[in-house]
């Protein structure tokens, strides 16, 4: 079973109760919009970014991030700066189509100044995460970077060990690699880059 964030107050319970009631993606993305959860984020932000999903049928797998950034806040979709530039180009480069994916957030508005989001946070926003997976139903999920791997794969989670393999959490193949935001840091010929590389391939290779 993917690991439950600590119940940490009664608006983690409402969000889960919620988001549990949601009968499809429309009705999950129209309640989770107006989301005051969290009181810091929902001040600052532009746009709840609610996630992508292809426009047909179930996607071949769900690419799920830490958190919205500047442009995501800006446009309410995930993924659509430098960060999703990359990403892009990364995912091409393996064979993968973005257009097939689920592309997702474990956090859904921005937190100020792009700081990792909160304990707190993660656990009030988590059950909007769990009814999308449990709505769309990804055989294979990428978990980017360590605030995402460390929601499916639990708080000790420690990125380099984890690599590279799939891990089964609810039935669905996880695959934790670097957040493309770290490919950009450490640049064009750094590890992270050629890690994340490698891991999209290795998930090209094992869908059907």
């Amino acid at each position: 079973m993917a690991p439950r964030p600590p119940r940490i107050d009664a608006a983690a319970e409402e969000v889960a109760r919620t988001a549990a009631a949601a009968a499809d993606w429309e009705a999950l993305a129209a309640a989770a919009r107006p989301c005051l959860a969290c009181p810091e984020l929902a001040a600052a932000r532009q746009h709840v970014v609610v996630g992508d999903v292809p426009s047909s049928g179930r996607p071949r797998f769900a690419l799920v991030g830490e958190a919205p950034g500047a442009q995501e806040d800006d446009t309410g979709r995930p993924f659509v700066g430098r960060s999703g530039a990359l990403l892009d180009l990364l995912l091409a480069e393996a064979g993968l189509d973005r257009a097939a994916a689920a592309v997702l957030n474990v956090v859904k508005c921005r937190p100020p100044g792009n700081r990792t989001p909160k304990t707190p946070e993660v656990a009030r926003c988590s059950g909007w995460l769990r009814r999308q997976l449990e709505l769309l139903d990804p055989p294979v999920v990428v978990a980017l970077g360590l605030s995402a791997a460390k929601w499916f794969l639990g708080p000790r989670t420690v990125l380099a060990a984890v690599r590279g393999a799939p891990h089964d959490v609810d039935g669905r193949a996880v695959w934790a690699t670097y957040h493309p935001s770290a490919a950009i840091r450490f640049g064009p010929n750094g590890a992270p880059r050629a890690g994340l590389l490698a891991d999209l391939t290795a998930v090209a290779r094992s869908l059907p």
